[in-house]
């Protein structure tokens, strides 16, 4: 009995062995190993992104900046990306990138397990990883949603995501995505910023070898760059053109032509107007201040300036003819040439637009913009803002007589006696005003600043749009405080304005990339003088120009108006100038602050400069001719007294036209009653000449 249990129970132990316990080990370990996978997933699924930001794709976009004329200027971004649709990418090119990269592409669910299997064959053959099977939903999903660490984890989450994307999005939108987010080496994403970069075209002009050669660099942009590695981009290209045969996307034909075509690399290119770095820096500089440096570099915002090309090129020309005649007058001086600089700005007096903007020589060499950066003594030209405060508050007309003799006059140190004097060091005795400003006589600006009061002087300036500190002397008179050139050319807009101030502006029109539009110019005036005054000074500066230190500026061919400023020793040579609609001004001197040479004067250095390039605007202008405003009048006036001619009615009408031919009217209010009395067509007359003489 006991021999039989024995036997019994080794029965049972060889019939319960060992296998039976690793099946359920094993299949213990299955389910936790699953649970655990199915853990894991919901997991990741609760921490991956969301893939809705894709039904709204908006990514990165180049900013274009243009000219007035429609010309490029700039490029803007952080990533150099053009997205384009779908359609307007040819197929040709869809199908190359389809031929190297996931031919199975409209056949899966975002995820290829045929391609897998057939990668996994290929690399096991050949003993490494020689092919991937990476789709381009798992390649969007990897550029877009995940980072780009390597691990498993990560590749589940891309699986994951691209079966997600793929259910969610038609294979279009998946294929505009990848084509224009993928990066193709050269700082180029996305297909048409790489044809731009390597070929100089549009997307839509690429052939089948052009295309090949782009859809070849997906796989290692910088390993494949046809730009540095060419043969190893040859043979990748060959590659994708032997898979566009092999699934029949061009015929046997089609390959061998594009085989035997010879590839021209070559980069698009902007034509930039010399001299325009500084607009542009000016440009960028407001724009950030007041969009943010992301909205501007990565929106692909269409910026449209005020800068006209053929300006701009008339503009940085004329100053390089100007100092290289001054650099010829003064052979001796070795180092005028590398130190002589020069700066111009022009702007629309109606809309404040800027045109032309020279901020130096050489941007390469200084990046300080001297047109709005830079503070000069403006000299004599600041003059007519001394002038235009005196006569504002009716302390003098055009016909005032003041006395250019020697003054000796308290200094801003109380032991020291200040002297000013004249530029030629000689005086005229009694004389009107308008004569002292054709002359441009220290000693008379100097009285008329104490006239008007250092204060009354200072707040007009700011009126009319200078906001820089100024000398609280009465050296103000003679411009010794330095000024930015852009202030002084806003301060002169009041003359050709009836007494409005126009601010410069940079840009005419902004849109974003929809082509929306978003801001436009809004001319920005305020009021700074009255009317009659403002008209008085243009026409006072007009005589400038007609008889005195602005002569030279008649060849312009119309009424132009400007002043003349020197600066001890001649180290600042200014002329500003306005003509019926546009304002410029013209500063040339030295980085060293040495003297410019003997006689270097406003006149002779920087009205030339001046002269020349306001001549290629006049072709260019609608208006010729001032607005006159109500209150004006013309009289007769003898230069030696200042006193108003009162002739007989019999021969006033021969007085007029003798005084008009000897330059001896100055606009004056209409209290005598003579012209008043005139016929109308003769005030007409009159008029008409005395602006266009």
């Amino acid at each position: 009995m006991a021999r039989k249990l024995k036997k019994t129970k080794k029965r049972v132990q060889r019939k319960w062995g060992a296998q039976p316990l690793l099946i359920i080990m094993w299949t213990s370990c299955l389910f936790v190993t699953a649970g655990a996978v199915f853990l894991m997933m919901g997991y990741m699924m609760l921490n991956l992104p969301s893939i809705s930001q894709l039904k709204n794709y908006q990514p990165p976009m180049v900013t274009e900046v243009y000219s007035s004329d429609g010309k490029i200027l700039a490029y803007w971004y952080i990533q150099k990306r053009w997205p384009i649709p779908i359609e307007r990418i040819p197929r040709r090119l869809i199908n190359a990138f389809l031929a190297a990269e996931d031919s199975r592409f409209y056949e899966h669910r975002g995820i290829d397990f045929i391609g897998v299997m057939r990668a996994a064959l290929k690399n096991v053959e050949a003993g490494g990883i020689v092919q991937g099977a990476s789709t381009i939903t798992q390649q969007v999903t990897r550029s877009l949603l995940l980072t780009p660490e390597r691990s498993w984890i990560r590749k589940l989450k891309e699986a994951i995501l691209a079966w997600q994307i793929d259910g969610t999005l038609t294979k279009d939108q998946i294929l505009n995505i990848y084509l224009n987010q993928i990066y193709l080496g050269s700082g180029a994403y996305g297909v048409e910023a790489a044809a731009r970069t390597y070929f100089a075209k549009h997307v839509n002009q690429l052939n089948i070898a052009e295309c090949a050669m782009i859809a070849g660099l997906t796989q290692a942009p910088s390993k494949y760059n046809p730009l540095k590695h060419y043969d190893r981009a040859r043979r990748r290209q060959e590659y994708v053109l032997r898979r566009m045969f092999e699934e029949g996307y061009i015929n046997e034909l089609q390959h061998e032509k594009a085989l035997e075509y010879r590839l021209q690399f070559k980069s698009e290119k902007i034509h930039l107007p010399r001299g325009a770095r500084y607009f542009l820096q000016e440009t960028k500089k407001d724009l950030i201040r007041r969009y943010g440096t992301k909205r501007l570099f990565n929106d692909g915002l269409k910026i449209f300036t005020t800068l006209d090309t053929k300006w701009q090129e008339n503009a940085y020309r004329f100053v390089e003819k100007g100092l290289k005649k001054i650099i010829s007058r003064h052979k001796t001086d070795k180092r005028l040439k590398k130190n002589i600089e020069c700066a111009l700005l022009s702007i629309d007096a109606q809309t404040g637009a800027i045109k032309a903007m020279v901020g130096g020589t050489d941007y390469s060499k200084s990046q300080f913009n001297l047109a709005t950066q830079g503070r000069m003594q403006p000299g004599s030209a600041f003059k007519p803002i001394v002038y235009s405060t005196a006569m504002a508050k009716g302390l003098i007309q055009p016909n005032s007589i003041i006395v250019d003799e020697p003054i000796s006059l308290k200094g801003t140190d109380n032991n020291k006696m200040w002297e000013p004097q004249n530029f030629d060091k000689s005086y005229m005795g009694p004389i009107t005003i308008r004569t002292a400003l054709t002359f441009s006589r220290n000693i008379v600006s100097v009285k008329v600043a104490r006239l008007a009061g250092i204060n009354a002087i200072i707040e007009q300036a700011r009126k009319m749009g200078i906001t820089v500190p100024l000398s609280h002397n009465l050296s103000i008179a003679l411009g010794s405080s330095a000024v930015p050139l852009i202030q002084m050319v806003e301060a002169y807009s009041t003359f050709v304005n009836q007494g409005q101030v126009v601010t410069p502006q940079l840009i005419e029109q902004i849109a974003d990339r929809h082509g929306r539009i978003l801001e436009m110019l809004d001319p920005e005036f305020h009021k700074a003088l009255d009317p009659v005054t403002a008209f008085q000074m243009a026409y006072l500066l007009m005589g400038v120009v007609e008889n005195g230190t602005g002569r030279r500026a008649k060849a312009v061919g119309i009424p132009v108006g400007g002043k003349t400023g020197t600066t001890d020793n001649y180290k600042d040579a200014w002329f500003m100038g306005f003509s019926p609609e546009f304002v410029t001004g013209v500063w040339v001197g030295r980085k060293d602050r040495k003297s410019l040479g003997s006689l270097e004067t406003g006149g002779r250095a920087a009205c030339p400069i001046w002269t020349d390039f306001m001549k290629t605007t006049v072709q260019d202008m609608t208006k010729k001719t001032y607005d006159i405003p109500e209150g004006i009048a013309f009289v007769p006036v003898d230069r030696r007294t200042g006193e108003i001619i009162t002739p007989t009615r019999e021969n006033q009408a021969s007085i007029v036209w003798e005084a008009l031919r000897k330059d001896d009217l100055p606009p004056l209010h209409p209290e005598t009653g003579f012209w008043e009395n005139m016929p109308g067509w003769l005030k007409g007359i009159g008029a008409f000449f005395r602006l266009g003489d």
